[in-house]
């Protein structure tokens, strides 16, 4: 059997700027699996491109358009019948393709029109098993005429009548290259997530943020088993913890 024939009928599609140092575990990760890989990039200044192709994905350039345009551009480019979306610093672990292909071989993949996978974050070396971030679900296996609601953060699929479905196949998230840098991101995502509040009318009580930010630490934390974890979890529910609160501090104003 030739290699484009072992191949599913997906694309694998991946929206990057300045992945040079982890694009190419993801890209990998994808062609094993798809028949081909699309990498939208935003004007990187790295090497991100050249490492991209050289795992084995087709880029384009598109400049930023925002967390749910930029996807949407991406799956635009897709040519086969399903789409697997992972972000930059996401991989397919070792035994997703073998449950992807069983969920191809028989059909069952035409039970439904999207699939939810479920990831597992990483921080900075820890793998988190507990706290609601060991078995995340998230909406990645869809057929590409689907389309991202608009949004500036955590963006989601419009899954308006169709047909959800999960299998367990498992995406890795690495999701912090140090703690500043994951500090600065979640403050940026805090902000956007409040512009976004704010502009459709939405408003925060005096108590919001204390209270949301209590209530994540507390079912994340400690009811889930974040604590498990151990130290390094201990500093990740903290800035979630700090982020919640700031989103609500930033809605009420």
């Amino acid at each position: 059997m030739s290699a484009v024939a072992d191949k599913l009928p997906l694309s694998g599609v991946v929206i990057a700027k300045d992945e040079g140092d982890r694009i190419g575990r993801c890209v990998a990760s994808l062609a094993a699996l798809c028949r081909e890989v699309i990498v939208l990039d935003s004007g990187s200044g790295d090497d991100t491109v050249a490492v991209a192709r050289a795992a084995g994905a087709r880029v384009e350039q598109q400049p930023w358009l925002g967390f749910a345009a930029q996807k949407n551009a991406a799956i635009a480019r897709a040519t086969q019948p399903w789409v697997l979306l992972l972000d930059a610093d996401e991989w397919l672990d070792a035994a997703a393709g073998s449950t992807l292909r069983t969920l191809f071989a028989g059909g069952a993949v035409e039970r439904a029109d999207v699939w939810r996978l479920q990831r597992r974050t990483h921080f900075l070396g820890t793998p988190l098993q507990h706290g609601g971030w060991g078995r995340e679900p998230v909406e990645r296996l869809f057929r590409p005429d689907l389309r991202y609601l608009p949004a500036e953060v955590h963006e989601k699929l419009d899954l308006a009548g169709r047909r959800v479905a999960a299998v367990p196949a498992r995406i890795e998230h690495d999701t912090a290259r140090s703690f500043a840098e994951y500090a600065d991101k979640l403050q940026r995502y805090a902000q956007l997530w409040a512009q976004q509040r704010r502009a459709a009318g939405q408003r925060a009580g005096a108590l919001a943020a204390p209270l949301h930010a209590a209530a994540y630490w507390l079912k994340n934390y400690l009811l889930r088993g974040g604590f498990l974890d151990g130290p390094m979890a201990r500093r990740f529910h903290a800035l979630h913890t700090r982020y919640v609160f700031l989103k609500y501090k930033l809605l009420r104003g």
